[in-house]
C-alpha cells in the first residue's frame, strides 16, 4: 500500500508542477504573438480545466503524503529534515492556490464572463504571480524529494 501512496502522491505532484511549468514557461510565451482577445478566451477555457487537475491533484497530495508520513515514516518524529520541509512548502503551496482559486481567479471568471477585459487581464496578472512562486516552491519540494534520503 505505500508504494501506492508514494506513487500517487509522485504524480500528482507532477501534475501540478508540470503543469505551472508548462503554463509559466511554454504556453505563456507561445501566446504572445496572439491577439489579446484569443489569449484571454483560451486563458478562460485552459484555467478551469487546470485548476480542476489541480484540485484533485492537492486531494492525493494531502492524503498520501500524511500518509507515507504516518505509515512510512512511522510520524513526524521518524521524518528527515526533508519531509518536514515538504510537508511546510506544501502546505504553503495549498494555502496560495487556494487564495488564488477563491480570489482573482474568481475575479478573473466573473470579469471574462462579463467581458471586462482589462479586470479580466489584471486578475490574471495575479494569477500568473502566484503560479510563478509555487513553480518555483514545487520545485524546490520535488528536489527534496528526490534527493532528501540521500542527505546521510
Amino acid at each position: 500500500m505505500l508504494i501506492i501512496a508514494l506513487g500517487a502522491h509522485m504524480l500528482a505532484a507532477i501534475v501540478w508542477v508540470g503543469g505551472m511549468f508548462f503554463a509559466h514557461l511554454i504556453l505563456r510565451p507561445a501566446m504572445t504573438s496572439m491577439p489579446d482577445a484569443e489569449r484571454l478566451a483560451l486563458r478562460g477555457r485552459l484555467l478551469p480545466r487546470f485548476f480542476a487537475w489541480v484540485w484533485a491533484a492537492i486531494i492525493v497530495l494531502f492524503i498520501t503524503g500524511y500518509g507515507v508520513l504516518y505509515f512510512g515514516y512511522e510520524g513526524l518524529a521518524g521524518a528527515g529534515l526533508h519531509i518536514r520541509l515538504m510537508e511546510g512548502i506544501g502546505l504553503i503551496m495549498m494555502l496560495l492556490f487556494g487564495w488564488m482559486y477563491f480570489r482573482p481567479f474568481k475575479s478573473f471568471m466573473r470579469a471574462f464572463k462579463e467581458g471586462d477585459s482589462s479586470q479580466a487581464a489584471a486578475e490574471f496578472d495575479r494569477i500568473r504571480g502566484v503560479v510563478l512562486v509555487n513553480l518555483v516552491l514545487g520545485v524546490i519540494v520535488s528536489v527534496l524529494g528526490a534527493t532528501g534520503n540521500f542527505w546521510g
